[in-house]
């Protein structure tokens, strides 16, 4: 259900060789999880919190404002880069959580660009849990080759709905100045298509939000 992944820039972005290695017979996976990304606004987080499984927020895997290396464009922090996440502790965090059934999640205030505390998640007996963020494809193949991975989705709207929403979540919670968001939202829209292009290619299937909570349903299904 998921395709391969070019993930040759892993060495840039902090992941070590050899740092997921175990001893046979220790990779077992008494859970696996479902990544869900999209457009920003999209839909993931309601579609997460109908399905009331555990759920990983990738987007508290931000590095903080102040880290030296974060990517600029435009002569401001380029949030929508990956290179603004910390992918070597969001794999760390769904590998514990995969194999222990529980792990410490960071938690992160996108308006001063900070983590501020930690949070404890329980799987607490499901096999299934969900992992989404709009950085989630970055780590399809990784879940797979340590066989964690139940399925790899993409959710789409009409473009027109996703600006909107985006727009109105982002207002509300005051992630950034007004005019800040309207023009980041017009630029994501103007890129909506090739992102997804782009998430296919590293393995996502593009599905509405209806066929996404379909199948995460499924697989809670035969799962158990």
């Amino acid at each position: 259900m998921t395709l391969g992944v070019d993930d040759s820039d892993d060495t840039e972005h902090g992941a070590q060789e050899g740092l997921f290695d175990l001893p046979p017979g220790s990779r077992h996976a008494a859970a696996r999880v479902v990544l869900l990304t999209g457009p920003s606004g999209s839909g993931k987080t309601s579609l997460t919190r109908r399905m009331g499984l555990p759920v990983v927020s990738l987007d508290d895997f931000y590095l903080d404002g102040d880290h030296p290396d974060l990517p600029r464009r435009y002569g401001v922090v380029d949030w929508d880069s990956p290179r603004t996440w910390d992918r070597t502790a969001a794999m760390s965090a769904l590998l514990e959580l995969s194999r222990t059934g529980s792990a410490e999640l960071p938690v992160y205030d996108i308006p001063t660009n900070a983590r501020t505390g930690t949070t404890s998640l329980s799987l607490d007996g499901f096999p299934i849990f969900i992992a989404e963020g709009i950085f989630a494809a970055e780590i399809v193949e990784a879940c797979r080759e340590e066989d964690i991975l139940a399925d790899a989705l993409c959710i789409f709207r009409p473009r027109a709905q996703t600006f909107w929403f985006r727009l109105m979540r982002d207002l509300g919670e005051a992630r950034k100045p007004p005019m800040t968001l309207v023009w980041r939202g017009l630029n994501l829209a103007r890129n909506e298509p090739a992102m997804i292009r782009d998430l296919q290619a590293k393995g996502c299937r593009k599905v509405r939000v209806d066929e996404a909570e379909r199948d995460i349903r499924t697989l809670l299904l035969t799962a158990r």
